[in-house]
């Protein structure tokens, strides 16, 4: 069993994600792990898909939109800001745009937890990527 964790979200960012969000590492356990992301006012991240995990996403602050597109499916393109809550299904093209006067920012639960490099692909996506 593992033992009990507790972290403070960081100041700075850990990293960039394959979609061109600041990417802030939270915790992990064996079956999923949280992650804080935050986007630029005014930028459209790239497209991606994921090759083997599904997330869901909180978003905490800002205002921007989120498509999403699914064999099978309609795309879709939904209003986001604080307090929604959305999913990305496995095999999931999405692609995500700030549109406020502040940052969009977000808490993602990824499942199984984040492999790392290699996991997402860029895609084709709705808008032009203002982010390389």
């Amino acid at each position: 069993m593992p033992p009990f964790d507790t972290k403070r979200l960081s100041a700075v960012r850990d990293g960039i994600a394959p979609d061109g969000s600041d990417v802030r590492v939270l915790l992990a356990l064996g079956s999923g792990s949280m992650a804080h992301f935050e986007f630029p006012p005014g930028h459209t991240s790239k497209a991606v898909t994921h090759r083997t995990v599904e997330e869901i996403w909180f978003f905490l602050s800002g205002r921007g939109e989120m498509w999403r597109r699914q064999n099978g499916q309609p795309e879709t393109i939904v209003a986001v800001e604080s307090g929604v809550c959305l999913t990305i299904p496995l095999g999931t093209h999405f692609q995500f745009r700030s549109l406020g006067a502040g940052p969009l920012s977000a808490v993602g639960v990824t499942m199984p937890p984040w492999p790392g490099e290699g996991e997402a692909v860029v895609v084709q996506g709705k808008w032009e990527a203002t982010v390389r």
